[in-house]
């Protein structure tokens, strides 16, 4: 665990102070005015911040202002050439670049006109002046010991190995490509202003996915709409994505998949982040689906699909997922658990349930929202309170409540608690909604049937009720609104939901009645008598 924490405080500090997308490190005498000076040249072209490190004074050490550039690089590339050991300044940085590595740098090794076994175990012009080290740095030896370590190291890693036998361009090209794929797997998203409560829950995640192993594995992240699955799916994006050889997160994968070009394009996203700028010019989702499967099937993956609801959605992007590489994970966030029920059969499925904020983390979010720091004032506290208690630890709506009361007196607070009690926010709702809009007409019925009568009952008792007055069996029907997160089962087997889905339900039930100008359900007292002496019922 606390491996995972460090690297999860290196990860942000690190995208944060990145300046430079890459850092080459090189001989200058083999290789300025040639190789490196053209890989440099492609790489600025082509919109890459790269750092050459041939404009800085030379001196018997290697200089802080190098070192702090090495780290402040996403990606270092190593050119080792003949003469590269030679330099005690060219080790230095190589044993920076490696122990950045650690922390998450992306390196990749050239080896110019060089085999890889003389880097790794120091034989020809390597050994050569290793031997010489030795004999300078008598009074030294360990830092003789980490340059060997080090190339050791690097002459493990996978990179380029150019043997004078291809137009160097060509070669150059292929560096290029991949340097560009890197660069879009180091690339952050931004996940929220205030992560609170989020760190605890990628922990978890990041437990599941345990991607030491190298197996594959399919997450699922569900729960109640608004509990913060995108926004957790990001934040694991950022902290892991840099591990694997190609990542992609592809976000609203329900609202794109809507249209047939919608799909088209979602695939070619898909193909274009992970294979770092290639274009997929292949026509048709079928066809696509082929070509992805095909092209991706041999590079270890990070792939979010975020906000699913039906399979075929998976389906239009992976076709069955059972190609990937070892060592590959797919993330899916969905707000139906079951719906992917079926992807078992072809990977290790995962669950993970997001829970709601508790009480010190609702406060905490509601107040950096609210008041835009942590602590309120005194005379706030009471309001607070039941403002939490009304949110019961949606992340949305906390949000969207503190916003909404920032920069007002306690005469508002007041106004608006009362006003959000008797009738939902509208950007709330709307959020809350979507679930209850992908459900048919009879699952809708009996939601509102729950949400007006029948919370708190007993499961079976509320199936007898429902099959007595609807005349079928309404347990496939229960199901499918527990996989949605609309209900929940206690431990007890009483029928239960998050009381702002309860006066989501409530809402529409009351707007439904208005529009069909008569009272469909009677959950509130005061509606009785007034259908009563109409003779509505």
């Amino acid at each position: 665990m606390a491996l995972l924490t460090n690297k999860r405080a290196f990860s942000s500090s690190f995208t944060q102070r990145c300046k430079y997308d890459v850092f080459l490190s090189f001989r200058g005498e083999d290789t300025r005015n040639g190789f490196t000076g053209n890989l440099n040249g492609i790489l600025c072209h082509n919109g890459i911040n790269t750092f050459m490190d041939d404009e800085l004074q030379r001196g018997e050490k290697i200089s802080t202002e190098l070192f702090e550039t090495i780290e402040s690089s996403k990606i270092s590339i190593i050119v080792f050439s003949k003469n590269y050991a030679t330099s005690t300044w060219c080790l230095d940085e190589l044993v920076k670049i490696l122990e950045c590595k650690k922390n998450g740098q992306v390196v990749f090794p050239v080896f110019y006109k060089v085999d890889p076994s003389e880097v790794r175990s120091q034989k020809g012009k390597f050994g050569e002046a290793l031997a010489k080290h030795e004999e300078n740095f008598k009074y030294d030896m360990n830092k003789v010991q980490r340059w060997r370590a080090a190339l050791n190291e690097a002459g493990n890693l996978s990179g380029w190995h150019y043997k004078n036998d291809r137009p160097q361009f060509r070669f150059i090209q292929e560096i290029f490509e991949e340097i560009s794929s890197a660069k879009l797997n180091c690339s952050q998203l931004y996940v929220v202003k205030y992560p609170v409560g989020i760190d605890s829950r990628v922990e978890e995640i990041s437990c599941c996915l345990d991607i030491e192993l190298n197996d594959v594995r399919v997450l699922v992240i569900h729960g109640l709409p608004g509990i913060g699955k995108t926004t957790i799916a990001k934040a694991i994006f950022n902290l892991i994505a840099y591990r694997f050889e190609g990542s992609s997160f592809l976000e609203d994968v329900r609202e794109n998949s809507k249209t047939n070009d919608g799909v088209l394009q979602l695939q070619e996203a898909l193909y274009y982040e992970i294979l770092g700028g290639r274009n997929l010019n292949v026509h048709g989702v079928s066809k696509r689906i082929n070509v992805i499967m095909e092209k991706l099937q041999h590079k270890k993956i990070l792939l979010i699909l975020d906000d699913v609801d039906k399979l075929v959605q998976v389906e239009n992007l992976l076709g069955k997922c059972n190609w990937f590489a070892f060592g590959s994970r797919i993330i899916i966030t969905t707000r139906e658990k079951k719906l992917l029920s079926t992807l078992q059969e072809d990977c290790h499925l995962i669950y993970y349930k997001v829970k709601e904020l508790d009480d010190h983390e609702s406060r905490e979010l509601f107040c950096q929202h609210a008041f835009k720091r942590n602590k309120p004032t005194e005379d706030y506290l009471e309001l607070i309170h039941q403002f939490i208690g009304y949110a019961k630890g949606l992340p949305l709506v906390l949000k969207i409540i503190g916003d909404d009361l920032y920069d007002k007196n306690l005469q508002c607070w007041k106004s608006a608690l009362d006003k959000y009690k008797r009738l939902p926010k509208s950007d709330i709702q709307e959020v809350l909604k979507i679930s209850y809009d992908g459900l048919d007409q009879i699952q809708r019925d009996i939601f509102l049937d729950i949400a007006c009568f029948l919370k708190g009952f007993y499961k079976n008792l509320v199936v007898d009720i429902l099959q007595s007055s609807n005349f079928h069996d309404p347990y496939y029907d229960i199901e499918k609104l527990i996989d949605k997160s609309l209900i929940v089962v206690a431990k007890d087997d009483k029928l239960l939901m998050h009381d702002l889905i309860q006066q989501m339900g409530l809402e529409i039930a009351r707007q439904e009645s208005e529009v069909s100008k008569k009272h469909r359900r009677l959950f509130c007292y005061e509606d009785a008598p007034e259908v009563l002496n109409r003779d509505m019922v």
